[in-house]
């Protein structure tokens, strides 16, 4: 006879019933498990079948359809191949980073920008002038062969955002700054060496995302140090742009042992302007918040 625990007027009969009901269920979870482990390991193109077949939808394999998604596309090799980029990726030219921040910047500003110098080979960190307005910047850059500008803006003595200028001819990417965790205040995180990390890029599926993995990509030097053992990642998912750095190292030809190394931060896209900044500059790309018409639509 199968009783109801809702029928049962003494709480404490009830849950017990409830903790048996929980535990019968559990064993059963974990009995099912063990069984489809012990078929799998039999037969190994069972689990290769049920991993191919028990794909989840997520908002990002379920995303609006983009005209703008490039697959093996030639114009778009053709074209990538004439743009502000094609010096880097053809010619294997060095980046050299100037790296800065917005007017009277905050300690966390400081201590994020050390960070970033750390992040990128051959980057300098100068201190901004209050009389340095972004365009005295941009001309001190190119005098001094800089290939790149980072600048860090801040609201209430925090980092919040990050503009991106590609010297000489731009473009010029604006992003909203959050997540920050310095290497610091992750836990076990590694100590850095002067090697020049791998990059990778993921999820970078548009035109718009092509141009800013190319403007990220001209960031690292053309040839990274595989001695080093140091990677740096950018994720896009959903438009924020994740970036992770570790250390790598293969234990056998299966495994391999991660250690982060810091930062962490997240980007997210707010403008592309053609050339290098100017406040009244033509934008290939500017977000606005009616454009977001979907959960499920994405830019990059």
């Amino acid at each position: 006879m199968v009783v109801e625990k809702n029928t049962i007027k003494n709480k404490l009969k009830r849950d017990e019933l409830y903790q048996k009901e929980k535990s019968s269920k559990a064993k059963a979870k974990r009995d099912r498990r063990t069984a489809l482990r012990k078929e799998e390991e039999a037969s190994p193109e069972k689990k290769e079948k049920r991993l191919a077949e028990n794909v989840p939808n997520t908002l990002e394999n379920t995303r609006e359809f983009d005209e703008t998604i490039v697959e093996d596309d030639a114009e778009v090799a053709e074209d990538e191949a004439q743009d502000e980029f094609a010096q880097y990726f053809q010619n294997g030219l060095t980046p050299k980073i100037l790296i800065t921040t917005s007017k009277g910047p905050s300690a966390a500003v400081y201590a994020f920008a050390s960070e970033l110098v750390d992040v990128f080979p051959n980057s300098h960190f100068v201190k901004r002038k209050p009389q340095f307005e972004m365009r005295h910047i941009v001309e001190f850059s190119k005098n001094r062969d800089f290939t790149d500008v980072i600048v860090i803006n801040e609201d209430r003595k925090e980092p919040n955002a990050m503009t991106l200028i590609h010297l000489p001819d731009g473009p010029t990417a604006h992003f909203k700054l959050s997540s920050i965790k310095l290497s610091k205040e992750i836990e076990g995180h590694g100590r850095t060496s002067s090697h020049k990390p791998e990059l990778i890029l993921n999820n970078f599926n548009t035109r718009l995302g092509h141009t800013i993995g190319r403007m990220f990509t001209s960031l690292f030097p053309h040839v990274p140090e595989f001695q080093g053992r140091q990677v740096a990642t950018l994720h896009n998912q959903r438009d924020f742009v994740f970036f992770r750095r570790h250390r790598y190292m293969f234990k056998n030809s299966q495994r391999v042992n991660l250690q982060e190394l810091g930062p962490r931060f997240t980007l997210k896209l707010k403008w592309l302007q053609k050339g290098t900044f100017d406040r009244k500059g033509e934008h290939e790309w500017l977000f606005k918040p009616e454009m977001e018409t979907s959960r499920r639509r994405f830019f990059l």
